[in-house]
């Protein structure tokens, strides 16, 4: 591989955004693949993989390069040489690299991939609590399952095409995909392509979304003609998912408390042809005891520490911190007892998270069953993903049933 001075130059200011001005990666890869027209796939893969390749081996890369936060510009060459050097990549005739070490970057990287918070990038607090949290075991498998690249997977919009018809569509677009087994309404790409710029994306006969969380749908048993609740929908990929499970038919009722995601589920919600979602915004708790006891099913997709889906938001990592985990189970466990006074008698609440921690996940729910409003509720089902035996997403879903009134 020859390195460009451009596309390493924008590499470089898209990780001073995001490690110096805690910028999400995300949103700063956008900005930076729309920096150059003349770009073709390649340079923009490169400019993404790159990022997000450094962005996700921050810790290991900077201690081999012997370098601290906040990182100037000569520090952040120091550590994409490291990058370079131990890709195999020859570096050029440029300043950033003079007197780069390669045999001692190659020797340090073998020291220190012996201990495992250096060998998977994570802080000293992450690890012990892994540790904590999951066992030794367990722990080890999954976070270096959470380091892989992220896989595209997208999701058949069945109310406007079907499976095989999606995937004679893009193949002509010259993009391969496989069906997985398990997963009824998922395409796993064979290669990475820019699925947005098809018309079939253009037309909703798509959404881009991991086969785990595409679960989450399906463990809410919805039916045709019910009213469903999406408590925390978001931009409401689940809600367009119950949407086309429902065949258009019945009420889905999208809540947050931000507007501007609500708004978006409104233009996804328009391209997928799904009628039958009602966005509102929680401005007021009245809003959500205007809902108490009338929902045949309530999704509760709740906030929570995202670790489970690390593998496509490495910078998490470095953003997250222990208060916050701590602080968000208070949150998860507010919402259980607000959000479940929505299900009436008889129906069904999902509780889910995109986290690996059971003190997120199982202990959430086995708190929530002891208390006073819990106890109108029976256990009927969990499942527990984790990233090293699915080579998808973390996720936790239960299934919860309120007693008849």
């Amino acid at each position: 591989m020859r390195l460009h001075r451009n596309l390493c130059f924008s590499v470089i200011d898209g990780l001073t955004l995001i490690f110096n001005e805690g910028k999400y990666a995300d949103k700063v890869i956008q900005q930076l693949l729309r920096r150059d027209k003349r770009w073709g796939a390649r340079d923009r893969a490169f400019v993404a993989e790159t990022t997000y390749d450094i962005v996700r081996w921050k810790r290991l890369y900077a201690e081999i390069a012997e370098v601290k936060a906040p990182y100037d510009r000569d520090n952040l060459w120091r550590i994409f040489a490291v990058w370079a050097t131990l890709r195999g990549i020859k570096l050029p005739d440029w300043k950033y690299f003079e007197n780069t070490p390669q045999r001692k970057i190659k020797g340090r990287f073998d020291e220190l991939i012996q201990t495992r918070k250096f060998k998977e990038s994570i802080p000293d607090w992450l690890d012990e609590m892994g540790v904590k949290e999951l066992g030794e075991a367990v722990w080890t498998k999954e976070i270096s399952a959470l380091n892989e690249q992220a896989e595209v997977i997208l999701r058949v919009n069945t109310l406007n095409t079907t499976k095989d018809k999606l995937q004679a569509l893009l193949f002509d677009d010259g993009i391969e995909t496989e069906s997985i087994k398990g997963y009824p309404n998922a395409l796993k790409l064979k290669e990475r392509a820019n699925v947005f710029q098809t018309e079939a994306f253009k037309n909703g006969f798509f959404e881009v979304q991991d086969a785990s969380s595409q679960l989450v749908a399906e463990f809410l048993e919805v039916e045709p003609g019910m009213r469903v609740v999406d408590a925390c929908a978001g931009a409401g990929g689940k809600a367009l998912h119950i949407a086309s499970l429902m065949e258009n038919k019945g009420q889905v009722i999208a809540l947050d408390i931000y507007e501007n995601k609500l708004n978006e589920l409104k233009r996804r919600a328009k391209r997928n042809g799904a009628f039958n979602i009602e966005t509102r915004t929680i401005e007021s708790t009245k809003v959500v005891k205007k809902l108490y006891g009338k929902a045949d099913r309530v999704l509760i997709d709740a906030p929570c520490s995202g670790l489970g889906v690390l593998r496509r938001n490495p910078d998490a990592k470095w953003k997250l911190q222990p208060e916050f985990i701590e602080d968000i189970k208070t949150t998860q466990q507010e919402i259980l007892q607000q959000y479940s006074k929505i299900v009436k008698g008889g129906g069904k609440l999902v509780y889910a998270t995109c986290s690996i921690l059971p003190s997120e996940n199982k202990h959430q729910v086995d708190v929530f069953l002891a208390t006073e409003l819990g106890k109108d509720f029976n256990f009927i089902k969990d499942n527990s993903i984790l990233s090293h035996k699915t080579g998808f997403d973390g996720f936790y879903m239960a299934l919860l049933q309120k007693k008849n009134d």
